[in-house]
């Protein structure tokens, strides 16, 4: 089988383009518009935010599902490229998948961080 002929550092990848599917199925699907911690980042109570800006909930849903729909996607593609170019060795793979961990989990990462995130 494909997996166990891997390295190490290809299991990684293939690891976080799985989390990435599944958490871009999370967003996409079931992710509630706005957590516990957003009303305590932004300084206001839940029913002040939803009388201030009555859409926000149904327009950060909306947001999510695209977003959910990138990371989904994301992670498939990680997927593919870790069973097929990285496997092979495929020359320049492994940076462009180092670049995409970077700017997608990681980012999300240090996101998580400085707001304070429930989820870090």
């Amino acid at each position: 089988m494909l997996i166990r002929r891997l390295p190490l550092s290809s299991k990684v990848f293939l690891v976080c383009g799985l989390w990435l599917v599944a958490l871009g199925l999370y967003f996409a699907l079931l992710r509630p518009a706005l957590l516990p911690e957003d009303p305590r980042y932004i300084g206001g109570s839940l029913e002040a935010i939803r009388a201030a800006v009555p859409g926000l909930e149904r327009w950060l849903g909306h947001v999510f599902k695209v977003m959910g729909g990138f990371m989904l996607a994301t992670g498939a593609l990680t997927v593919l490229a870790v069973c097929h170019w990285l496997a092979k060795r495929e020359r320049g793979t492994f940076a462009a998948l180092a670049v995409a961990g970077a700017a997608s989990v990681g980012l999300m990462s240090a996101i998580n961080f400085l707001l304070n995130s429930d989820f870090r």
